[in-house]
Protein backbone atom coordinates (compact mmCIF):
# COMPACT_ATOMS: atom_id res chain seq x y z
CA UNK A 1 0.00 0.00 0.00
CA UNK A 2 2.87 2.17 1.15
CA UNK A 3 4.57 1.64 -2.32
CA UNK A 4 1.14 2.03 -4.43
CA UNK A 5 1.07 -1.48 -5.71
CA UNK A 6 -1.53 -4.20 -5.91
CA UNK A 7 -1.27 -6.83 -3.49
CA UNK A 8 -1.29 -9.23 -6.59
CA UNK A 9 1.89 -7.95 -8.39
CA UNK A 10 3.93 -7.26 -4.91
CA UNK A 11 2.70 -11.60 -4.06
CA UNK A 12 4.44 -11.84 -7.80
CA UNK A 13 7.45 -10.14 -7.20
CA UNK A 14 8.51 -12.16 -4.46
CA UNK A 15 7.75 -15.42 -5.92
CA UNK A 16 10.19 -14.73 -8.94
CA UNK A 17 7.14 -14.66 -11.36
CA UNK A 18 8.03 -13.28 -14.94
CA UNK A 19 6.91 -9.62 -14.25
CA UNK A 20 8.88 -6.38 -15.38
CA UNK A 21 9.04 -3.89 -12.50
CA UNK A 22 9.34 0.42 -13.92
CA UNK A 23 12.00 2.13 -12.27
CA UNK A 24 9.48 4.08 -10.22
CA UNK A 25 7.93 1.12 -8.62
CA UNK A 26 11.22 -0.14 -7.55
CA UNK A 27 11.88 3.18 -6.61
CA UNK A 28 8.73 3.00 -4.37
CA UNK A 29 9.76 -0.09 -2.71
CA UNK A 30 13.34 0.63 -1.93
CA UNK A 31 12.15 3.89 -0.12
CA UNK A 32 9.07 2.16 1.28
CA UNK A 33 11.91 -0.73 2.87
CA UNK A 34 14.41 1.88 3.66
CA UNK A 35 17.20 0.58 1.42
CA UNK A 36 20.33 1.77 1.76
CA UNK A 37 22.11 3.45 -1.91
CA UNK A 38 23.83 0.06 -2.22
CA UNK A 39 20.71 -2.10 -1.31
CA UNK A 40 18.57 -0.11 -3.48
CA UNK A 41 21.56 -1.05 -6.12
CA UNK A 42 21.50 -4.42 -5.63
CA UNK A 43 17.62 -4.04 -5.75
CA UNK A 44 17.90 -2.87 -9.08
CA UNK A 45 20.24 -5.56 -10.58
CA UNK A 46 18.42 -8.20 -9.23
CA UNK A 47 15.30 -6.91 -11.36
CA UNK A 48 17.35 -6.07 -13.96
CA UNK A 49 16.80 -2.52 -14.82
CA UNK A 50 19.68 0.08 -14.80
CA UNK A 51 20.19 2.01 -11.56
CA UNK A 52 18.71 5.86 -12.09
CA UNK A 53 20.20 8.60 -10.63
CA UNK A 54 19.71 9.27 -6.63
CA UNK A 55 16.87 11.76 -6.41
CA UNK A 56 18.37 13.24 -3.71
CA UNK A 57 20.88 17.04 -4.72
CA UNK A 58 24.29 16.11 -5.28
CA UNK A 59 26.95 18.12 -3.34
CA UNK A 60 27.83 21.12 -4.31
CA UNK A 61 30.62 21.61 -1.95
CA UNK A 62 32.82 19.26 -1.45
CA UNK A 63 32.29 17.29 2.19
CA UNK A 64 34.63 17.76 4.73
CA UNK A 65 36.42 14.38 4.67
CA UNK A 66 37.13 14.23 1.22
CA UNK A 67 38.22 18.17 1.07
CA UNK A 68 40.80 17.08 3.66
CA UNK A 69 41.88 14.09 1.83
CA UNK A 70 42.82 16.02 -1.00
CA UNK A 71 44.76 18.26 0.50
CA UNK A 72 45.94 15.19 3.18
CA UNK A 73 47.69 14.16 -0.06
CA UNK A 74 49.99 17.04 -0.97
CA UNK A 75 52.65 16.67 -2.23
CA UNK A 76 50.85 14.57 -4.78
CA UNK A 77 48.37 15.96 -6.73
CA UNK A 78 44.45 15.24 -5.85
CA UNK A 79 41.39 17.38 -6.70
CA UNK A 80 37.75 16.28 -6.54
CA UNK A 81 35.18 16.93 -8.78
CA UNK A 82 30.78 17.24 -8.86
CA UNK A 83 28.80 15.73 -11.39
CA UNK A 84 29.09 18.61 -13.55
CA UNK A 85 32.58 18.77 -13.15
CA UNK A 86 32.78 21.66 -10.94
CA UNK A 87 36.26 21.72 -8.93
CA UNK A 88 35.09 20.32 -5.11
CA UNK A 89 38.48 20.42 -3.97
CA UNK A 90 41.52 21.18 -5.48
CA UNK A 91 45.51 20.79 -4.04
CA UNK A 92 48.52 23.34 -4.47
CA UNK A 93 50.18 20.37 -5.86
CA UNK A 94 47.89 20.20 -8.94
CA UNK A 95 48.05 23.56 -9.04
CA UNK A 96 51.41 23.64 -9.69
CA UNK A 97 51.17 20.66 -12.17
CA UNK A 98 47.91 21.71 -14.40
CA UNK A 99 47.32 25.56 -12.96
CA UNK A 100 44.20 26.76 -11.61
CA UNK A 101 40.71 26.10 -13.27
CA UNK A 102 38.56 28.80 -14.30
CA UNK A 103 35.55 29.42 -13.26
CA UNK A 104 32.49 28.69 -15.75
CA UNK A 105 30.05 32.02 -16.26
CA UNK A 106 27.54 30.56 -13.60
CA UNK A 107 31.27 31.66 -11.50
CA UNK A 108 31.52 28.29 -10.30
CA UNK A 109 35.59 26.79 -10.70
CA UNK A 110 34.80 24.50 -13.83
CA UNK A 111 36.87 21.95 -15.26
CA UNK A 112 35.21 21.13 -18.61
CA UNK A 113 34.82 24.29 -19.18
CA UNK A 114 38.94 25.73 -18.35
CA UNK A 115 39.45 22.67 -20.31
CA UNK A 116 37.19 23.83 -23.39
CA UNK A 117 37.41 27.57 -23.77
CA UNK A 118 40.90 28.19 -22.20
CA UNK A 119 42.97 30.00 -24.43
CA UNK A 120 45.30 28.25 -26.39
CA UNK A 121 47.46 26.52 -28.01
CA UNK A 122 47.59 23.13 -26.03
CA UNK A 123 49.07 19.87 -26.73
CA UNK A 124 47.54 16.34 -27.32
CA UNK A 125 47.27 15.89 -23.55
CA UNK A 126 45.38 18.90 -22.92
CA UNK A 127 43.11 18.00 -25.89
CA UNK A 128 42.68 14.48 -24.96
CA UNK A 129 41.85 15.68 -21.18
CA UNK A 130 39.18 17.18 -22.74
CA UNK A 131 37.52 15.10 -25.02
CA UNK A 132 37.81 12.54 -21.52
CA UNK A 133 36.31 14.56 -19.17
CA UNK A 134 33.54 15.25 -21.73
CA UNK A 135 32.89 12.19 -22.15
CA UNK A 136 32.52 11.93 -18.62
CA UNK A 137 30.41 14.72 -18.12
CA UNK A 138 27.87 13.24 -21.08
CA UNK A 139 27.35 9.84 -18.97
CA UNK A 140 26.60 12.23 -16.10
CA UNK A 141 23.90 14.37 -17.74
CA UNK A 142 22.25 11.39 -19.35
CA UNK A 143 21.15 10.33 -15.69
CA UNK A 144 20.37 13.97 -14.54
CA UNK A 145 18.97 15.15 -18.21
CA UNK A 146 16.56 17.76 -16.27
CA UNK A 147 18.82 19.06 -13.98
CA UNK A 148 19.04 22.85 -15.03
CA UNK A 149 22.60 23.64 -14.24
CA UNK A 150 23.13 20.63 -16.63
CA UNK A 151 21.74 22.45 -19.63
CA UNK A 152 22.76 26.05 -18.52
CA UNK A 153 26.35 24.85 -18.37
CA UNK A 154 25.86 23.55 -21.57
CA UNK A 155 24.22 26.29 -23.37
CA UNK A 156 27.15 28.31 -22.14
CA UNK A 157 29.61 25.88 -23.99
CA UNK A 158 27.49 25.50 -27.24
CA UNK A 159 28.04 29.71 -27.31
CA UNK A 160 32.08 29.73 -26.38
CA UNK A 161 33.36 26.38 -27.06
CA UNK A 162 34.04 25.25 -30.49
CA UNK A 163 35.89 22.36 -29.66
CA UNK A 164 32.43 21.77 -27.38
CA UNK A 165 30.40 21.58 -30.85
CA UNK A 166 32.39 19.39 -32.49
CA UNK A 167 32.76 16.68 -29.56
CA UNK A 168 29.08 17.11 -28.08
CA UNK A 169 27.28 15.43 -31.27
CA UNK A 170 30.07 12.11 -30.91
CA UNK A 171 28.12 10.94 -28.09
CA UNK A 172 30.81 9.55 -25.77
CA UNK A 173 30.98 8.34 -22.50
CA UNK A 174 33.17 7.41 -19.68
CA UNK A 175 32.92 6.45 -16.25
CA UNK A 176 36.47 6.38 -13.74
CA UNK A 177 39.54 6.21 -15.86
CA UNK A 178 42.75 4.42 -14.93
CA UNK A 179 45.64 5.24 -17.09
CA UNK A 180 49.42 7.23 -16.51
CA UNK A 181 50.18 10.68 -17.89
CA UNK A 182 53.54 12.49 -18.70
CA UNK A 183 54.01 16.21 -18.08
CA UNK A 184 56.38 17.78 -19.30
CA UNK A 185 56.36 21.18 -16.10
CA UNK A 186 58.31 24.36 -17.42
CA UNK A 187 60.01 24.25 -14.08
CA UNK A 188 59.85 20.71 -12.72
CA UNK A 189 60.69 19.19 -15.90
CA UNK A 190 59.27 15.96 -17.26
CA UNK A 191 56.96 14.26 -14.54
CA UNK A 192 55.32 10.80 -14.70
CA UNK A 193 52.06 9.80 -13.32
CA UNK A 194 49.80 6.84 -12.30
CA UNK A 195 46.45 8.67 -12.94
CA UNK A 196 43.44 7.84 -11.11
CA UNK A 197 39.79 9.01 -10.95
CA UNK A 198 37.33 6.55 -9.10
CA UNK A 199 34.12 6.91 -7.08
CA UNK A 200 34.32 7.72 -3.44
CA UNK A 201 31.70 4.95 -2.02
CA UNK A 202 30.51 7.39 0.97
CA UNK A 203 29.81 10.32 -1.58
CA UNK A 204 29.02 8.05 -5.10
CA UNK A 205 28.10 11.36 -6.71
CA UNK A 206 31.71 12.22 -6.77
CA UNK A 207 34.76 11.56 -8.36
CA UNK A 208 38.11 11.76 -6.90
CA UNK A 209 41.36 12.04 -8.77
CA UNK A 210 44.89 11.18 -7.80
CA UNK A 211 48.52 11.46 -9.58
CA UNK A 212 51.23 8.78 -7.98
CA UNK A 213 54.49 9.37 -9.24
CA UNK A 214 56.07 6.15 -10.89
CA UNK A 215 59.22 6.99 -10.58
CA UNK A 216 62.02 8.92 -8.27
CA UNK A 217 62.58 11.51 -10.02
CA UNK A 218 59.05 12.76 -10.27
CA UNK A 219 58.60 12.45 -6.85
CA UNK A 220 61.62 14.29 -5.98
CA UNK A 221 60.81 16.74 -7.90
CA UNK A 222 57.31 16.73 -5.94
CA UNK A 223 58.60 17.10 -2.70
CA UNK A 224 60.96 19.41 -3.31
CA UNK A 225 58.12 21.69 -4.67
CA UNK A 226 55.73 21.06 -1.90
CA UNK A 227 57.90 19.99 1.11
CA UNK A 228 56.14 19.22 4.48
CA UNK A 229 55.04 21.55 6.65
Amino acid sequence: MLAGVGLSWYTWLEQGRDITPSPSVLDALARVLGLGAAERAHLFDLAGVPTPASADPYPAEAPAELRDMVLGLAPFPAYLLGPRCDVLAWNAPAATLLGEPSRAPDGVPNMLWWLLTAPGPHGNSWEDTGRRTLARFRAEHARRYDDPRFRTLIEALLEASPRFRELWPRHEVLDAQLGTKVVDHPDLGRLAFLHLQSIPTSHPDLRLTQFVPVDAATRAALEAAHPAS
